[in-house]
């Protein structure tokens, strides 16, 4: 079942992956995401001043400018401006940036959306009213043709009993997707369980979860028919739930094990976003030493806005998706690996 839990996928992956995308259940990015790491002291998510902090007092500046030149016992006084100048610029400076590391979403701490997914399984027609844009098709187990979806064009929908569907989605005639879907004999318990290939240049990612009843469908509707809330992700693969940042100067680099990557200057500046079908630009800034922004595009539309703030101690990071696609938020912690 096409999963619009509010996407990485795609960065960002995920969670910016649930995820960002607005269509799939993935936890990878994207991802979105996403994620970054506060060093103390030492400077905040973009780079800090040049400074070594040891039991959190500041030793002055890492590199003295008479090493910087081996060891000449004199220089010119413009010179020490200017390579002072440089040493405690923020985004230049040598302190290691607290966004650098690789980090892993903690699915325990998943805040999901609060707006349900809508099915309708009647009369041999599969609909799914969330997904954005709804998918209408037949549900006779062959390939069906859907349209604006950057991650699939064809469904398949097959029914197996009167509680469960597997669905598999293609991209091209290349199967991306494949889900199993069944309801609980009480009929109040959604779980499924999925691989996703959508968006990743090396294995599927794969998990399961679990979603709420909120709404009954109508009547003579499969069990699946009605409004569900996403309440748990039991699992998801690694490589789904991990990205890693490196801050060089004043641009910001993000890569994921799922082959997503960009290379963006830490001040709004927008630039291709590798690696995802549904993403394809990104912007990235820095809101204080603590919080990073990122907006995602997709063909010149903003598509979701994620927050990221480090917590004091720089064990872990609390990542805000705004899906503007869906209309909703979610929100779930990192930690650093």
């Amino acid at each position: 079942m096409v999963k619009d839990f509010s996407d990485a996928a795609a960065g960002t992956a995920m969670v910016k992956n649930v995820a960002k995308r607005g269509d799939r259940a993935r936890f990878h990015r994207g991802a979105s995401f996403i994620v970054t790491r506060y060093d103390g002291q030492g400077g905040g998510v973009a780079g800090g001043r040049a400074e070594l902090y040891i039991g959190g007092q500041s030793e002055g500046p890492r590199n003295n400018p008479r090493q910087i030149l081996k060891g000449e016992e004199t220089m010119k006084k413009p010179l020490w401006f200017v390579l002072l100048l440089s040493l405690l610029t923020p985004g230049l400076a040598m302190a290691q940036s607290a966004l650098d590391g690789t980090w892993k979403i903690d699915l325990k701490t998943t805040q999901f959306p609060k707006k349900p997914q809508v099915y309708l399984l009647q009369d041999g027609m599969y609909h799914c009213k969330s997904c954005v844009p709804p998918v209408d098709i037949k549900a006779d187990g062959q390939d069906q043709k859907v349209t604006g979806h950057s991650y699939y064009d064809t469904m398949s929908v097959k029914v197996v009993d009167d509680r469960t569907i597997e669905d598999t989605t293609k991209k091209n005639g290349k199967t991306v997707g494949t889900s199993r879907t069944w309801v609980s004999p009480d009929g109040n318990t959604l779980m499924f369980e999925f691989t996703d290939s959508s968006a990743t240049n090396a294995d599927p990612v794969t998990g399961k979860g679990e979603e709420t009843r909120v709404a009954k469908g109508p009547a003579g509707s499969h069990a699946i028919s009605g409004s569900w809330q996403a309440t748990k992700m039991d699992s998801v693969s690694d490589n789904g739930l991990s990205i890693t940042y490196k801050v060089e100067g004043d641009r910001l680099t993000m890569t994921t094990p799922t082959g997503q990557s960009y290379t963006a200057k830490l001040d709004g500046t927008e630039v291709p976003y590798k690696g995802d079908p549904g993403t394809t630009s990104v912007s990235v800034k820095r809101l204080d030493k603590n919080t990073i922004e990122e907006t995602d595009k997709r063909d010149g539309k903003v598509t979701a806005v994620e927050r990221i703030t480090v917590a004091a101690d720089g064990r872990s990071i609390t990542v805000t998706v705004d899906d503007k696609l869906q209309g909703t938020s979610m929100q779930f912690v990192a930690v650093k690996q």
